[in-house]
């Protein structure tokens, strides 16, 4: 392991400070438990890394806390222990968060003394493997956290994203691959710190088709660092109406659609770096890029892909911005619904399955012709399964316009230029109807992925995100 970050809840960070920062000036303390996404080769520098995800929070037990003032607080590790033995049984990673009332910035000589006597006792009981982090909210300042490894040595965080209603990355290095006179107007209007932080962005797009080209270009020009490209199809005749970046030679050559993106990515001379990899969503030699960004945008129109991405949202705390068009005619002309749909699914945001824009059934009839072509087949001959490979209506216009609006609420995510408030859910525009909306929706009350917190943060379990099949 190369290096090490960690992604928060919103509500998680929040409670913690509730927690450990007191009015009365004095120090405090909680446990947070963290999943684990094991990162075995980043796809933009090959290293590899890890990604602590929190899962939960703790408080410590008022009874177990021996002392506590402006500069220290000890408490008993019985409660410690404790959590060592769930750690072990459900692979989490135990963390102990304290605050640093006094406004020190950075771990004490302290906390370098008292840390690695709790990491010896965690190898003690879960065995010389067993690691420890540690969380530091200091006041009035970005929180710091690092990994120990042993009690001799430990890993600082690069990064510590928090992820809520709002997409917020405190980085310690930030690329400067590129001279930022290309952005200098994009900083007149937001400031040189979101130029920064749109260079240091690993960003996933999956599905490289209408919206997914024009989201990947308008990324790109936007100053994204790291644009990773998932899709298995190739360009053909039929696409090139809009799908950007593909000439009539790659249709005649059938190339695939992320390999012709990449290349004119790359051709923009702006820095970015792609990585194609043609393949569903939901192979396995996907796995270690998308639990390497930072955020995906999912653009594919497979409901299989998008129930992947549904779960992947919560189980890594990435948030996708999901992007949709319905295009729906009526005989006599005119449009019955002509809308763009961005919905975005992070930790307190209403699923797909609870907005009800994914249907499990479809989806069974996707990877059936996916993994058994010749049995879907035989189904769709007699009428078991229906409506498969109809084409549907598109329009470049559209599709791009629904780019725009998925890239713009990445950025309200990340700067709230459109309110404090963070980004809206799920948002609609009503090309035919001139109308933005922002449909609701009511979690169902025993849905797994968004009303159940088990998933939540937990990161790499077999089998791979709790999936069967």
């Amino acid at each position: 392991m190369k290096s090490v970050d960690m992604i928060l809840q919103e509500q998680h960070l929040e409670k913690l400070r509730e927690l450990v920062c007191h009015d009365d000036g004095t120090e405090g303390a909680a446990y947070v438990l963290l999943g684990r996404a094991s990162i075995c080769s980043d796809p933009w520098d090959r290293s590899s890394r890890l990604r602590l995800l929190s899962h939960e929070v703790l408080p410590i037990p008022e009874d177990g806390i021996v002392s506590a003032s402006p500069s220290h607080v000890s408490w008993s590790t019985s409660s410690f222990v404790q959590l060592l033995q769930r750690a072990d049984l459900d692979n989490l990673i135990v963390g102990i968060v304290h605050s640093h009332p006094q406004g020190l910035e950075t771990f004490s000589k302290q906390d370098d003394t008292n840390e690695p006597e709790l990491v010896r006792l965690a190898q003690n009981r879960n065995g010389s493997s067993e690691m420890m982090a540690s969380l530091l909210l200091p006041k009035d300042c970005p929180p710091k956290a690092r990994l120990w490894l042993s009690p001799e040595s430990n890993l600082d965080c690069n990064t510590i994203s928090v992820v809520g209603k709002h997409l917020t990355i405190h980085p310690i290095e930030v690329s400067r691959s590129m001279s930022h006179e290309v952005w200098h107007r994009q900083a007149l209007a937001f400031g040189e710190t979101l130029n920064d932080q749109l260079r240091s962005l690993r960003v996933g797009i999956v599905g490289c088709g209408a919206t997914g080209s024009a989201t990947a270009m308008l990324l790109a020009r936007l100053g994204v660092g790291q644009i990773l490209l998932i899709d298995e199809d190739i360009v053909e005749v039929t696409n090139l109406n809009r799908l950007h970046g593909a000439r009539r030679s790659d249709a005649d050559a059938m190339r695939p659609k992320v390999e012709v993106l990449a290349r004119e990515i790359a051709t923009l001379g702006l820095g970015v770096r792609p990585i194609p990899i043609r393949s569903w969503v939901g192979d396995s030699k996907c796995r270690d890029a998308l639990r390497a960004c930072d955020v995906i945008f999912g653009c594919t129109d497979d409901h299989s892909g998008r129930l992947f991405l549904n779960r992947f949202a919560y189980f890594y705390l990435i948030p996708i911005i999901d992007q949709g068009l319905a295009i729906q005619t009526r005989p006599t002309g005119g449009f019955s619904d002509l809308t763009g749909r961005v919905t975005v699914l992070a930790p307190g945001a209403p699923c797909l399955l609870c907005r009800n824009v994914v249907s499990p059934l479809a989806a069974r009839k996707e990877e059936l012709r996916r993994s058994q072509p010749d049995e879907f087949e035989r189904q769709k001959r007699e009428a078991y399964v229906r409506g498969a490979g109809n084409p549907a209506p598109a329009v470049v216009t559209f599709t791009t316009e629904t780019a725009c609006i998925a890239v713009n609420t990445m950025l309200q995510g990340l700067i709230g230029f459109q309110g404090a408030e963070g980004w809206c859910w799920n948002c609609a525009r009503r090309f035919d109807l001139r109308e933005d909306r922002q449909p609701g929706a009511f979690h169902n009350s025993d849905c797994v992925i968004c009303v159940e917190r088990n998933y939540w943060g937990r990161g790499d379990i077999e089998p791979f995100m709790d999936r069967v099949g």
